[in-house]
């Protein structure tokens, strides 16, 4: 999950695996697959900065596999 900051100011957690597509207007409008839209103080740019972090700490921390169960 990445931390994001609503219009109003309150920070929140955001399940990235969930967004659909992004657009900047005079803030970032984030549409879930859902269709649900969340708008954010945010940039596109450090919302995906955000996603690419969250990413590598998890791809990154897989076990190798060694054939062992």
């Amino acid at each position: 999950m990445i931390a994001l900051t609503s219009v109003s100011g309150k920070e929140f957690y955001l399940n990235c695996d969930l967004i659909y597509r992004m657009e900047h207007t005079f803030d970032t409008i984030i549409t879930l697959v859902d269709g649900k839209t969340i708008r954010v103080v945010n940039s596109e740019e450090d919302i995906i900065k955000k996603i690419i972090v969250y990413k590598r700490k998890i791809y990154t921390q897989l076990p190798e596999s060694g054939g062992e169960e």
